[in-house]
């Protein structure tokens, strides 16, 4: 069933952010000297296509197995990875300075904020917020608070490559949390507050497609970019 009505702060906060990131990657690849707009009619082929995938209702089969919400998850993952270990992604990780590869991520922070807002309504399941068992807040805040280190040339290659390595460990957990919180396996219980549901439904669906792709192919391009870039300090 869909999930319940959510305040203004959760249900513009989740697609205004997606949208944010979108125009935030246009940038980027603008910055990197690729063409403007074939990258936004990408991006927005991409929302377009699964908000409409989540309005047909698809997503929302929970009484098939496997859900389809699962075989979705993996697209989403696999077109982050897709993306990250493309020649796209590797003219990022060579064009973008290092701090704004790693400030970026600092959207983690007022998004956690959204999720913590959207677990207090029974919007979301309380565990994937980090009134539960999602600590990737912070990913957020380190990363606000490293990328003046690298700008400034004060960060070790060591301190950036194991806040990489925290911040894609935090993500995953909160992948293996929202998989585990699905109707199918309902790990943290069945009470419907519990389960994970909301992302099968629009806006909500564009939480993994924006933001949680976002962030795993930030931190391929990241890992890429430290593998060029040798040095002690950065």
């Amino acid at each position: 069933m869909p999930p319940p009505a959510a305040s203004p702060v959760v249900a513009l906060g989740i697609p205004g952010i997606a949208l944010a990131l979108a125009v935030a990657f246009v940038a980027g690849w603008a910055r990197a000297g690729g063409r403007v707009l074939p990258a936004a009619a990408g991006v927005a082929a991409w929302l377009t296509l699964t908000a409409a995938i989540a309005l047909s209702g698809v997503l929302a089969r929970f009484d098939v197995r496997p859900p389809t919400v699962l075989p979705f998850m993996l697209l989403v993952v696999g077109a982050a990875l897709g993306l990250g270990f493309s020649a796209l992604g590797e003219r990022l990780a060579r064009a973008l300075p290092l701090a704004w590869l790693v400030g970026i991520q600092g959207f983690r922070l007022p998004l956690e904020l959204v999720l913590h807002r959207a677990g207090r309504e029974g919007v979301m399941p309380v565990q994937m917020s980090f009134s539960g068992w999602n600590f990737d807040i912070v990913t957020g805040i380190t990363a606000l608070a490293l990328a003046p280190l690298i700008a400034s040339g004060r960060a070790p290659r060591a301190l950036v490559v194991a806040w990489n390595a925290l911040g894609l460990a935090l993500l995953a957990a909160i992948g293996i949390i929202a998989v585990a919180s699905v109707p199918a396996l309902h790990a943290f219980g069945t009470a419907p507050e519990r389960l994970n549901t909301w992302v099968a439904y629009f806006p909500y669906v564009w939480l993994p497609a924006g933001p949680v792709a976002f962030a795993l192919a930030g931190h391929v391009i990241v890992a890429r970019r430290l593998a060029r870039t040798p040095r002690v300090c950065l």
